[in-house]
């Protein structure tokens, strides 16, 4: 009995969140994903600051100091906008194992050390960054997997072609009440039937990728690599927001923050795509 299949592409899956043990601790696929996320896209943007003339030990150099920070500031994000259930489980802000990091705190936390990893090693932070993105895109469209494995993040309700029926007793709350009135009955379990909305940002991240790789040649400054990547995930992320079930909610609202950051985000690479080109810093 699959826990995971595609209905209407005849696809199954039996996914365990947990891909083995090591002297009794369990190994998540979440974590192993998320690092092969991290390993190749340091690869990539190990290659791309080769062709830009950098040293690629510096890609490799960064993630060795930046990873840690990355991890605590999607943690902090996730938590400081998860509060509600947080403040009564303390001691669940520590357990990242099975899921729980957001991608736009790890984002802003990188951009702050970048900024002083390239200050202290004199090297152009908007050169940097652009090598950088490239990496940090191929991350993300390969870390999307582990909400795939941990039955989260998806979105409400379709019978679309690529609707993705989840068991019930395993897929993670919250459920919304369209997909209560919608549960699916198949070898003879409940299963709710969803967007796949990691499977949507990946591919769109996949786009993105190629997208910047094409645009590379026509760059005009440093910096719009990077800025492209704001605007470009800014208007994938904002749809596919829209579309999730466990949004991150601002305060009381109903606004979901991940939707907020991805508009300033677009306002922000609109604006300094325009200010990079004005104050042209390529050389």
């Amino acid at each position: 009995m699959p826990n995971i299949y595609f209905p209407h592409l005849n696809l199954q899956f039996n996914i365990n969140s947990a891909a083995f043990e090591i002297f009794g601790v369990s190994i998540y696929w979440y974590g192993l994903i998320i690092t092969t996320g991290i390993l190749l896209g340091t690869v990539l943007a190990s290659y791309i600051a080769r062709q830009e003339g950098l040293d690629s030990e510096i890609m490799i150099d960064f993630i060795l100091y930046n990873i840690i920070f990355a991890l605590i500031g999607a943690r902090i994000y996730y938590v400081i906008f998860n509060f509600s259930y947080y403040k009564d489980n303390l001691l669940q802000i520590f357990n990242i194992r099975q899921g729980g990091l957001a991608i736009y705190g790890g984002v802003i936390v990188s951009v702050i050390v970048a900024i002083i990893y390239t200050k202290k090693k004199n090297i152009k932070f908007w050169l940097f960054a652009d090598c950088a993105t490239y990496g940090l895109v191929l991350g993300q469209a390969i870390g999307r997997y582990g909400n795939f494995a941990n039955k989260e993040a998806f979105g409400d309700y379709t019978n679309s072609l690529f609707a993705m029926r989840i068991l019930k007793t395993e897929a993670k709350l919250p459920f919304s009440e369209n997909i209560l009135n919608n549960l699916q009955v198949a070898f003879g379990e409940q299963y709710i039937q969803v967007h796949p909305t990691f499977f949507y940002e990946s591919c769109w991240n996949i786009g993105l990728l190629i997208l910047l790789l094409i645009y590379r040649r026509y760059r005009k400054a440093y910096g719009e690599i990077f800025l492209l990547y704001l605007i470009g995930y800014g208007i994938g992320r904002f749809w596919i927001e829209g579309l999730r079930t466990d949004q991150l909610l601002l305060g009381n609202t109903q606004i979901a923050i991940s939707q907020v950051v991805a508009i300033l985000s677009i306002i922000m690479g609109i604006i300094g795509i325009k200010m990079c080109r004005n104050y042209s810093n390529k050389s």
